[in-house]
């Protein structure tokens, strides 16, 4: 995993692959619903007159996109009528996501706030739902499309069409909603929608080959039903499938990793936890330096999403050149050189030379290591729980990170922001100490894919 195995031609031309740039599709259709939930319903709500108290309660709704792991293993196991005969296990619960995201956002676009609140809310959660189920159903997809040296490649072209679509469902809703109406943007957005769902039409089923392992593994489903001939035939099944779906992904990830699990899951929950601390306080800097809201719009808004989706295109080209471990590694370090440059900034002159700099060093260096990243969790993942797997990843990547990142403000006002963007680089020093860790390991008979 750590030898170069490609040349750079062949590292570049990765992204030659049509299910690579299927990706950026099905990105674009993750990435629309997200806003529409949260910041711009927030404010479609707060232009009409809501208080501020009730639109903080709404922004709950997006709290769902945290606990998809919950119905991640239906995902990963029910099989939808007729849509399963004609499109497959992935492509029938991407679709039966997207259609519900449109009739969900054509819903919400006919409520009006002040007489029938309560319904477009219930519609907005309906949309936050099933766009995280589109999220399980997509990360399946693209894990099983395409072998793990791949994945930085798929990532980096599902960051660009996720970037593509917040930025329609952000600035693009809000300029359709100023020159017509809020339900007129509403209603656009639900129609960008079908640009999911003809993606998903066209692209083939992936391979959802399950090893022999993984069967000797779901031999204990099997031992159960001949253990429980007692039991009536509808609860056999209900605990088989509960067995099967929900126990059988943890206990297949820790009996194929060993002592080496727990490492493994430490390092998971550490890896992002220096840029989300960083990134709390990084616009409460901007304004203590003196940058107007103008300059954080344009270098943020402008120069910060470019440079991430060329990092992440990037990240692809140089996971697939010279494997996860050692792009893991040197993402990491890049995002604590980035967040000490922050600690510069905050005792530099506001110049929008020194925050351009700072800025795109900052999202070239976030890019590049989401792209690793996401490509080091789609390998630890077993084809037979896939969804399963990575919902539950994808999860413990964010908790730990979001729960200190809450502390954030609290490290500024008692130590001044140089001494926070210290603090949030160190934060990312026990991550490069894992990953050497899990670098020296990595020939143990463990993960499926790296």
């Amino acid at each position: 995993m750590n030898k170069p195995r490609h040349s750079w031609i062949d590292a570049i031309l990765v992204y030659r692959q049509p299910r690579v740039w299927a990706m950026m599709f099905l990105g674009f259709s993750a990435g629309l619903p997200l806003l529409l939930v949260f910041g711009t319903l927030s404010g479609w709500l707060s232009r009409v007159g809501i208080d501020k108290t009730t639109i903080g309660f709404i922004s709950w709704v997006a709290i769902l996109y945290g606990l998809k792991f919950i119905w991640s293993p239906i995902v990963d196991r029910v099989r939808i009528p007729f849509f399963y005969t004609h499109f497959g296990q992935r492509r029938s619960w991407m679709l039966i996501a997207q259609v519900s995201l449109i009739i969900g956002l054509l819903n919400m676009a006919v409520q009006d706030p002040h007489t029938h609140l309560n319904l477009l809310v219930w519609f907005a959660l309906l949309v936050a739902f099933s766009s995280a189920t589109q999220d399980i159903a997509i990360d399946a997809w693209r894990i099983e499309a395409l072998p793990v040296e791949s994945q930085g490649a798929m990532a980096g072209t599902y960051q660009l069409g996720y970037r593509l679509g917040m930025l329609i469902a952000g600035g693009g809703a809000f300029s359709i909603a100023h020159f017509y109406s809020w339900p007129t943007a509403y209603s656009v957005m639900a129609l960008a929608m079908t640009i999911g769902i003809i993606t998903t039409l066209l692209i083939p089923e992936p391979d959802h080959t399950v090893s022999k392992d993984t069967w000797k593994l779901e031999e204990k489903v099997i031992a159960f039903l001949e253990r429980s001939a007692h039991l009536p035939k509808v609860v056999r099944d209900a605990y088989a499938w509960f067995i099967g779906a929900v126990i059988c992904p943890f206990t297949e990830f820790f009996t194929r990793n060993g002592n080496m699990a727990i490492a493994i899951l430490i390092f998971i929950g550490l890896f992002r936890i220096s840029d989300i601390t960083m990134g709390v306080m990084a616009n409460p800097l901007y304004v203590d330096r003196g940058y107007s809201d103008l300059d954080i719009g344009l270098i943020t808004k402008t120069i910060g999403p470019i440079v991430t989706i060329f990092g992440a295109l990037m990240g692809g080209i140089l996971v697939f050149r010279y494997g996860v471990f050692k792009m893991l590694l040197a993402g990491e370090i890049l995002v604590i050189l980035t967040n000490l440059a922050f600690a510069f900034l905050a005792v530099l002159p506001a110049d929008l030379v020194y925050l351009s700099v700072v800025v795109g060093a900052d999202n070239l260096a976030g890019g590049i290591a989401g792209s690793c990243f996401i490509a080091y969790l789609s390998g630890l993942t077993n084809r037979a729980y896939t969804a399963t797997q990575y919902a539950l990843f994808s999860s413990l990547m964010l908790l730990p990170a979001k729960f200190i990142g809450g502390f954030s403000g609290l490290m500024v006002d008692s130590y001044g922001f140089v001494s926070f963007f210290i603090y949030a680089a160190a934060l990312g020093i026990p991550a490069i100490a894992l990953i050497m860790y899990l670098m020296r390991r990595s020939d143990f008979n463990g993960t499926t894919n790296l």
